[in-house]
């Protein structure tokens, strides 16, 4: 206890001041927290990041006192300044520098890669000799085409022309093909559409049409199989005799509307995608629709009407459309084999060879508003969605004849064939649109006639060109694939409401008898009954007297 004192004593004298109240300490202990308090928010606020490089001077001035302790400079004050910019640039990396190994993943980049291929040559393709001159090419020579195209401001851009080219080429190496030619592109909302007209070497695409034709007819015996299978299952319930009308076969390969087969590809570089065969059915919802395009094959065509099938079966529609409508080639250039009219007189023919004494038509004839000058090369489709028309009712008939009816039928009336304008038909003969000319020529230039070509633009499909000078002419069309009309378009409406079935007495209800009919109607059955009777025993006694 006497120890106490004495270190107070101690203590005081050692520190020169008397000793603290309970009081004096409190104050020292609030001043201490506050200062820890400041210390606490300075470093908050040193720690705070920054928005646009995401650091914070907390840990920069670490990082740049570290180097500096460990380096140990010469003149630390005049050069730390600089040490801070170095340890920032050795921190920052550019979004744009190209010397870093970066991915770039936008899609340009992805397309540029898919187009660097076109550019390359192949495996063992720099030690095969150079083809000679006369070897003919179903490869057309696209640049001389934009060269005439370009002087009506008519085409794509030259980078573009090329790249085409190029896919064009590798569609020739990879097919068996024997024509080739650009046929134009078709926007789309998301990706566009570049279309190569081809035509098969003889016999080269049957293969591919037996397999087709094996897969259709698979999947019409398992269509017959589960409709059997669905009759046996329903035997009590009643048919009707209703028969819907007959399904208009499409046409064969290498005639009419499936003349021609067509290749598409989103951008050059990118794989060629063969459309499938048009049929009549499409063809005729295509013409009762109005789309736009999105750029992806396989996606539905939402309508009303509907179209039977996806975008790929709609765009091959609108192809065969617009190639019936805007395909045109100067007056002569075509002729009729001569072979051949002898045995189609009468029919309609849809073969013509190239005529090889044709010299050129003047390009200011070829300009002339009465355009008797261009003919359309391409058959025109009837409203039955084939160029060639086909009987129904044979058809019908063929079927009854199968059938083992006894009832008589009414035999349908025999339609009207459908006619429409003959091959290699001017263009003069075309009806108007609204009181507009369908096509509209015009020379390429009027300052230098002498070396102007004719162009013809097409009114009634806008986007479809041709050219023609000399001995040349092409066709082209860069378009929506849209028809023009003068009135905004609006779909038809749906059919009108089926009516009831008429009334009659034989299927006509009858209001319930009251309780006083009912038995009158009892009473009178038995008094009939009671009758029959009494004429039943007549008889008998009659007999037994006899």
């Amino acid at each position: 206890m006497s120890d106490t004192p004495q270190n107070n004593e101690v203590s005081s004298q050692h520190t020169g001041s008397k000793p603290q109240t309970p009081s004096q300490v409190l104050n020292v202990e609030n001043n201490l927290s506050s200062k820890e308090q400041e210390y606490v928010n300075a470093k908050s606020y040193l720690l705070s990041t920054s928005s646009k490089t995401g650091q914070n001077l907390y840990d920069h001035l670490a990082k740049v006192l570290t180097k500096v302790l460990n380096e140990r400079p010469e003149n630390v004050a005049d050069i730390f300044e600089d040490i801070s910019k170095e340890e920032k640039r050795a921190k920052f990396k550019s979004d744009t520098d190209t010397v870093l190994d970066k991915v770039d993943e936008s899609t340009e980049v992805a397309l540029a890669e898919v187009q660097k291929k076109l550019f390359s040559k192949g495996d063992g393709e720099e030690a095969e000799e150079q083809p000679e001159e006369d070897v003919e090419t179903p490869l057309p020579n696209l640049m001389e085409l934009t060269f005439f195209f370009e002087q009506a401001a008519v085409g794509l851009n030259r980078e573009e022309m090329i790249r085409i080219w190029l896919a064009l080429k590798n569609l020739v190496d990879n097919h068996p093909l024997q024509h080739v030619r650009l046929w134009g592109k078709i926007f789309g909302t998301e990706q566009n559409y570049i279309i190569a007209e081809v035509e098969y070497r003889e016999g080269e695409e049957e293969e591919e049409e037996e397999e087709e034709a094996e897969e259709e007819k698979e999947e019409d015996t398992t269509e017959k199989d589960e409709d059997a299978e669905e009759e046996e299952q329903e035997d009590d319930t009643p048919k009707p005799d209703f028969k819907p009308p007959p399904v208009v076969p499409k046409e064969e390969s290498r005639t009419g509307s499936n003349k021609k087969t067509y290749f598409v590809c989103n951008d050059p570089g990118k794989p060629w995608i063969k459309l499938p065969a048009v049929t009549p059915a499409q063809i005729v919802a295509a013409r009762k629709i109005k789309k736009f395009f999105t750029g992806k094959l396989d996606a539905p065509v939402i309508s009303y009407p509907p179209f039977p099938g996806n975008e790929s079966n709609y765009l091959r529609a609108q192809i065969a459309r617009i190639s019936a409508g805007t395909h045109i080639s100067p007056l002569n250039f075509y002729q009729f084999d001569e072979e051949e009219e002898e045995e189609e007189e009468g029919e309609g023919r849809d073969n013509f060879v190239e005529n090889i004494d044709f010299e050129g038509i003047p390009v200011r004839d070829l300009a002339d508003p009465s355009l008797q000058n261009w003919v359309h090369h391409v058959q025109h489709i009837l409203p039955q969605g084939r160029c060639s028309w086909w009987n129904p009712v044979q058809h019908n008939e063929d079927d009854f004849e199968d059938e083992d009816e006894e009832e008589e039928r009414e035999e349908p009336d025999e339609p009207e064939p459908e006619v429409g304008p003959p091959l290699l038909t001017p263009l003069s003969e075309d009806a108007e649109i609204e009181n507009m000319p369908p096509w509209t020529p015009k020379l390429s230039s009027n300052l230098i006639p002498q070396y102007a070509i004719s162009m013809m633009h097409s009114n009634l499909w806008p986007g479809a060109h041709a050219f023609a000078v000399d001995k040349k002419f092409e066709n082209v069309y860069i378009g929506h694939g849209h028809k023009y009309s003068a009135e905004n378009y609006s779909p038809p409406p749906p059919p009108a409401i089926q009516e009831e079935f008429p009334s009659g007495p034989e299927i006509t209800e009858v209001e319930d008898p009251t309780p006083e009919e009912e038995a009158a109607l009892r009473a009178a059955q038995q008094e009939a009954a009671e009758a029959a009777e009494e004429m039943e025993e007549a008889e008998e006694d009659e007999d037994e007297d006899d």
